[in-house]
């Protein structure tokens, strides 16, 4: 088969491979539709995850079942489904321990283009089938179902990870795709008021069909102060990070008022370590909250998402601004990706409908 990887870091082409083969628990599967995620520029081209050699990238998609194990009980052979980003061992340890997205050790569950070839190919393999794969809904798009995999269930974690109550204030930095996904999920759990950060105007319309109240840029002077001044001094209740730097923690906890809590989902794909001011941590008894995590995978996380794409509670079409045909345009899409024009949120690229 066929599959674009990474050669090296900074390097990527097509390779040809060997097709998986299939466990009795597994599953192989072709892509009916992928998407380019920024994870994927940190791989190649920031080597945030280290050295990988003809690694097929990718780790968002929707597919068809071409193969299952002799022991998989809920799919078979040309069934369309929603493929998480995130598939862990479900009889792991770690998955009994509630950190199924750590299985194996730490972000593991995280496979897909981290420790085994991703879903840039004719065909990929998925571990533990019944636990990791979801029935498509009837009628869903294929793009919609691409933005199940990762955009969608990583930018909820943020607001999962900031603990946000009804009437919270909260502030979203970075307005990415997850970013978007982090605005629509503070508002589905009953932000009061949400301020979010960005600066390209596609994704500030977006912002605002999914609840965000307020903008801030970046380029305007600091996010800290600006916050603050719009907030008459008192700061947010909560903070989801859906993009920045290892600087952005700073903001963020200048940011948040005692008692308050820090989402982080953002791949922080460069920098050694982050740094948090100690005045404003309340010189380390400020109750001050940092959580980050990789979103939960599996496949009760995509019935219920896709349940709600399916049932018109969440709309993310207007996460999808750029569709590709083919498989001729993956590296395309890709330079996109890294490049951000001013149009762009999402690339999608369909493979078969």
């Amino acid at each position: 088969m066929k599959g674009y990887a990474m050669l090296s870091i900074g390097k990527a082409g097509w390779i040809e491979k060997e097709k998986p083969k299939c466990g009795p628990l597994d599953a192989i599967c072709r892509p009916l539709a992928i998407a380019v995620c920024t994870s994927d520029v940190h791989t190649l081209w920031e080597g945030a995850i280290g050295e990988r050699h003809d690694m097929i990238l990718g780790h968002e998609c929707c597919a068809e079942v071409v193969e299952t194990g002799e022991l998989v009980k809920d799919f078979k052979a040309g069934d369309r489904v929603l493929v998480p980003a995130i598939t862990p061992d479900w009889n792991s340890v770690e998955a009994q321990r509630g950190y199924s997205m750590h299985s194996g050790g730490m972000l593991a569950g995280w496979k897909f283009s981290n420790y085994k070839d991703g879903v840039f190919a004719e065909y990929f393999h998925v571990n533990d089938a019944d636990g990791n794969l979801a029935h498509m809904p009837e009628g869903m798009s294929i793009t919609d179902a691409s933005m199940l995999s990762d955009m969608v269930p990583t930018g909820f974690h943020g607001a999962e990870l900031a603990d946000i109550q009804y009437g919270d204030e909260v502030l979203v930095i970075g307005i990415g795709p997850v970013g978007l996904m982090s605005v629509a999920g503070a508002s589905l759990k009953g932000a009061s008021k949400i301020y979010a950060v960005g600066t390209r105007q596609v994704c500030i319309d977006a912002a605002k069909k999914y609840g965000a109240d307020e903008f801030i840029s970046y380029k305007n002077g600091s996010i800290c102060e600006q916050v603050l001044k719009m907030t008459d001094g008192k700061g947010v209740d909560k903070v989801i990070i859906a993009g920045g730097t290892v600087a952005t923690f700073a903001d963020a906890v200048k940011c948040v008022k005692p008692g308050g809590i820090i989402g982080n989902v953002n791949y922080l794909g460069e920098g050694d370590s982050i740094s948090i001011p100690r005045i404003e941590w309340g010189v380390g008894m400020g109750h001050k909250q940092i959580n980050g995590g990789l979103m939960p995978g599996g496949r009760l996380r995509m019935e219920k998402l896709g349940a709600m794409v399916a049932n018109k509670k969440l709309d993310v079409s207007p996460l999808i601004s750029h569709v590709f045909h083919g498989w001729e345009s993956v590296e395309e899409a890709l330079i996109l990706m890294k490049d951000k024009p001013s149009d762009l949120i999402k690339p999608v690229i369909v493979i078969e409908d």
